[in-house]
């Protein structure tokens, strides 16, 4: 939509008179948000973000829109952007611009649409970056290093000053809340071309401990019970990775009674999953005997051609990485003779073969797609990180160089324990005498 390019413009959502509905669900999620709800409360009368204005690309969830409503509360200016075309809840969006926040998102964007958002939150103009898998961090840089024939058109549509490489001058930082995102950041830092200093929030241990693992495990089966009311007990789960999120899916599949298996490239998690009690193969084999396929590793054609062929009749495939790159869709409609919608999110593929393969979602994330994301309990700590990371950019402003930072040990600790005291979990806390024997290399045995 050409609306998004009108800089005058505060936001631009699919149905605004959905904003009512998107109240309600905002406001169930900031109940179920304690831990941000207090960081707000805490600094609210300090304003530390009075007059920076922060450009996010972000799923538009209920979850996000407290992020939101917080970062304004503590005097930002936000820009929101979605970082999905598929993720984005409407009545949420609308909401938000109901709430006078700049947001450019509306479900099923194309991928034309996705971008002038993405666009649209760069001629922002802003003085920090939140991100989700790195699209808006990496297109300032596309932009700032001359590689943007892929979006060069519609860069044009925008006034020609939006992107002055002056502007990027003025980003003091940024934070990435995903894995794949982080990977994609250290390789600028690799080849010595990142513009300004990243926050891997998704290396805290508040973040990837509970939202990657616990989070996706239960929103990711979620999203596919939602789309196919399958029932996993006696099922064959193949799960491609065995990182966190991969872990949450496979322990939440076999809570199920799912014959969970795990297909890896790295030896060591695979052991790891091996002692964890699962069946590891290689998905040449495991494409054989699976029922449900769910892919996990944030890397592009993990499942492809010589795959499909080998699948049963009736598999279902399901994307819980970032991206829908997991899934070669191009092969699968290259092997495929005919295709229709079934379900709501449910793709019928019927393969020269006979066979009927089902793609979830086109391949994009499951559980933000179909289901609502993670649980507001599991965001609360992730989104906690997000603020405090914005924290800690501003208060060490220029003494960062660019490069990717893990927030301090001292701040994820924190989170932890105002988690606790939020669930009403009180813990032990170690003596003077066990501390100077902790601590000490003084003491024997």
């Amino acid at each position: 939509m050409d609306e998004i390019v009108n800089l005058n413009r505060k936001y631009l959502v699919k149905n605004k008179e959905l904003n009512e509905k998107g109240k309600r669900k905002i406001e169930w999620a900031e109940n179920h948000m304690p831990v941000l709800v207090r960081i707000r409360e805490k600094f609210s009368s300090k304003k530390f973000l009075n007059g920076y204005r922060i450009s996010a690309s972000l799923h538009v969830t209920k979850e996000t829109a407290v992020l939101v409503k917080t970062l304004k509360a503590l005097g930002a200016n936000v820009c929101l952007v979605p970082s999905n075309p598929l993720s984005t809840q409407d009545d949420v969006a609308a909401a938000l611009a109901d709430m006078d926040i700049n947001i450019f998102a509306w479900r099923g964007m194309t991928r034309n649409e996705y971008y002038m958002a993405i666009l649209r939150a760069i001629a922002f103009n802003p003085s920090l970056t939140m991100d989700d898998g790195a699209d808006l961090t990496s297109t300032i840089h596309n932009i700032y290093y001359g590689n943007i024939m892929e979006i060069k058109d519609l860069m044009k549509k925008f006034p020609s000053k939006s992107f002055n490489k002056d502007l990027f001058a003025k980003i003091i930082g940024g934070t990435e809340e995903t894995t794949t995102g982080v990977i994609r950041i250290r390789s600028l830092v690799e080849e010595k071309k990142l513009l300004y200093p990243i926050i891997a929030v998704n290396d805290s241990h508040t973040k990837y401990l509970f939202d990657n693992r616990y989070g996706t495990g239960q929103s990711a089966l979620d999203g596919i019970i939602r789309a196919t009311n399958i029932m996993f007990a006696g099922k064959n789960v193949v799960v491609a990775g065995y990182g966190w999120v991969g872990r949450g899916i496979a322990l939440r599949a076999k809570g199920l009674g799912a014959n969970v298996i795990i297909t890896e490239v790295d030896p060591i998690r695979a052991l790891e999953a091996v002692f964890d009690g699962y069946r590891v193969m290689t998905m040449k084999k495991a494409s054989k005997i699976g029922d449900i396929f769910i892919t996990a590793t944030g890397d592009i054609n993990v499942i492809g051609k010589k795959h499909f062929l080998n699948m049963k009749n009736g598999a279902i495939l399901a994307n819980a990485g970032h991206f829908n790159v997991e899934i070669n869709l191009g092969e699968l409609k290259e092997i495929s003779i005919a295709r229709r919608k079934i379900r709501e999110n449910v793709e019928e593929y019927i393969l020269k073969n006979g066979r009927k393969i089902y793609l979830l979602a086109e391949g994009r994330l499951v559980n933000l797609a179909i289901g609502e994301g993670h649980p507001s309990e599991v965001m609360d700590m992730s989104f906690s990180n997000q603020v405090l990371a914005l924290k800690y950019l501003i208060e060490n402003r220029g003494k960062l160089t660019p490069k990717v930072y893990t927030l301090p040990m001292k701040i994820d600790r924190e989170i932890a324990r105002m988690k606790l005291e939020s669930m009403g979990i009180s813990i032990d806390r170690l003596s003077r005498e066990q501390r100077e024997y902790m601590f000490s290399w003084r003491k024997g045995t």
